[in-house]
């Protein structure tokens, strides 16, 4: 899959494991994880795959949140997407929205 990144604040910690940003800062191995779980969104041929790893707890939101993908980063964190399929050849697009914390 193609992974883009909707804020710059998260393709810096993905790509420099931490960020400029003030207010979006996490602890060492939420990053870690969270660069361990884009690595897995990229190596995936197709979204159908997210299902089978038991550990990401792939899910498609509803209510208010509705077209929205989600995947653990761990207990307390996710990741949130979108999903994307463009034909010929088909590529599927993962927009990463936001690595949020599950329960606030």
């Amino acid at each position: 899959m193609i992974v883009t990144f909707e804020q710059a604040y998260l393709k810096e910690l993905y790509d420099e494991g931490k960020t400029t940003d003030k207010k979006h800062r996490f602890q060492p191995d939420v990053v870690k994880r969270y660069q361990q779980r884009i690595k897995t969104l990229e190596s995936a041929p197709r979204i159908e795959i997210l299902y089978q790893i038991k550990s990401l707890n792939y899910e498609v939101l509803s209510g208010d949140k509705a077209g929205i993908s989600s995947i653990r980063v761990n207990d307390k964190y996710r990741i949130e997407f979108t999903v994307s399929l463009l034909d010929n050849p088909v590529v599927t697009i993962c927009n990463i929205l936001e690595l949020s914390n599950h329960y606030k």
